[in-house]
């Protein structure tokens, strides 16, 4: 019964211990930066490869290593486009319209135009699907040229003024037009629209690919949304390296002892149940086990006698003895030689009288 109990809190240990590290496996799985799981394939996506960061200083840089961004070309848009992916550009920008200073050095995504440079996205590291396509964006950029409630506002004053009409003016003693104009500063500054970038993340299988080749889809008729295609090898799925903790060796170990455990506790029941034994009798092929004892027994005095041969022996009072022998018996071995023919016909003498 004792057995039994103890194979059974092993169990019960092992799956909580399973548990927890799974929990703990899928807490480490969402916190790591620039990766993600399909929620559709399972698979696992590591953009960490094509993330570009600075060489550190007295360090040498790598064989594959790059010194700048992933650069796009704008082709009929008329600039060219440099990001990063996951991280801030590694080029040092001066000056950035409508962003703040603080902020220059987390530009993701920016382009130069008529000597000006305009953040379209800040960093990101959250790579995300929608469908079945994974992408990252990077919003939070410089202002957009027109915003939606600027052109409204235009366009209703343009209208009033084609026809005629003026605002109506309220004679209650207040400068309304003052209020109207603090009232519209505050609303455009909370309603500014900010650029941004989608980059769409695809699978390239070209073995003679390069790491990664970012082309320039499209931006907004506003100037204001930049749409890219990223290919790359690491843009296809695979499998996360932690879920491949244990190793060949380490599957067959556990296998091993699950069928272990099935066959104490399998023989276990058994031998409570239908053979009634109880104590260690429980145990299955109890005799072969309680035999492995004796049998290792016998096996070390096999080996111990057998490597003993080679020890060197002691040479004390016997060898003193048998030498003081020899010269009482004359010298040359002969009183062992005389004691041993006395035993010959001693031997002799017994044998003929049992023959008659």
């Amino acid at each position: 019964m004792r057995v039994i109990h103890f194979t059974a809190v092993v169990l019960t240990y092992m799956s909580h211990i399973g548990l927890s590290t799974a929990s703990d496996d899928q807490k480490t799985k969402d916190d790591d930066p620039c990766t993600v799981h399909s929620p559709h394939s399972g698979a696992f996506f590591d953009l960490n490869p094509i993330s570009l960061y600075p060489i550190e200083a007295g360090k040498k840089a790598h064989k594959d290593q790059r010194n700048e961004s992933w650069h796009a070309r704008g082709y009929d848009y008329p600039a060219n486009f440099t990001l990063n992916v996951c991280a801030p550009v590694l080029e040092e920008l001066k000056h950035v319209e409508g962003v703040k200073e603080s902020h220059w050095r987390n530009v993701s995504a920016y382009y130069e135009q008529d000597g000006k440079t305009f953040s379209i996205g800040q960093q990101s590291a959250k790579p995300i699907f929608r469908g079945r396509k994974m992408i990252l964006q990077y919003t939070d950029g410089s202002p957009c040229p027109n915003t939606p409630h600027h052109k409204r506002s235009v366009d209703v004053e343009d209208l009033l003024g084609g026809r005629g009409l003026a605002p109506r003016k309220l004679n209650d003693g207040k400068d309304h037009d003052k209020d109207h104009d603090d009232d519209k500063k505050k609303s455009d500054s909370s309603s500014t629209r900010r650029k941004s970038t989608l980059i769409s993340l695809l699978c390239e299988r070209d073995a003679l690919a390069p790491k990664a080749t970012v082309a320039f889809v499209g931006a907004s008729p506003d100037d204001c949304a930049y749409f890219f295609e990223l290919r790359s090898p690491h843009a296809c799925g695979g499998v996360s390296n932690k879920q491949q903790a244990l190793g060949p060796g380490g599957v067959f170990g556990v296998i091993a002892f699950i069928a272990l455990l099935v066959y104490l506790v399998g023989g276990c029941v058994y031998q409570r149940t239908v053979m009634h034994a109880r104590g260690w009798r429980q145990l299955p092929n109890y005799g072969m086990w309680a035999g492995m004892g004796s049998f290792f027994k016998d096996m070390f005095i096999i080996l111990t006698s057998s490597c003993a041969r080679w020890l060197p022996r002691n040479r004390g009072y016997r060898s003193l003895s048998s030498s003081n022998g020899t010269a009482r018996g004359g010298g040359g071995g002969g009183g062992r030689g005389s004691r041993n023919d006395d035993e010959n016909r001693l031997i002799d003498q017994l044998d003929e009288d049992w023959d008659e």
